[in-house]
């Protein structure tokens, strides 16, 4: 279980990090998302994906937790 959880979160990682990277790529600085109408390529993200996935992270490792406990 532990090993599935593992190449699960890495994969996870491997996967979404080329996401991360090239999102914030080539975006104007002035660039202002609460403008009704926003230049194309305005990030709307805002990093809410590694908040997500951290609380993917937070949540795997209290299941992972309590079921060691139970054993």
């Amino acid at each position: 279980m532990k090993k599935l959880l593992f190449y699960f979160f890495i994969i996870t990682i491997i996967l979404s990090l080329p996401l991360i990277t090239s999102a914030q790529s080539g975006i104007d600085p002035g660039c202002d998302p609460l403008d009704p109408n926003p230049p194309p390529g305005c990030p709307i993200d805002g990093g809410v994906t590694i908040l997500i996935a951290t609380g993917m992270g937070l949540a795997a490792r209290r299941i992972v937790k309590k079921n060691s406990e139970k054993e």
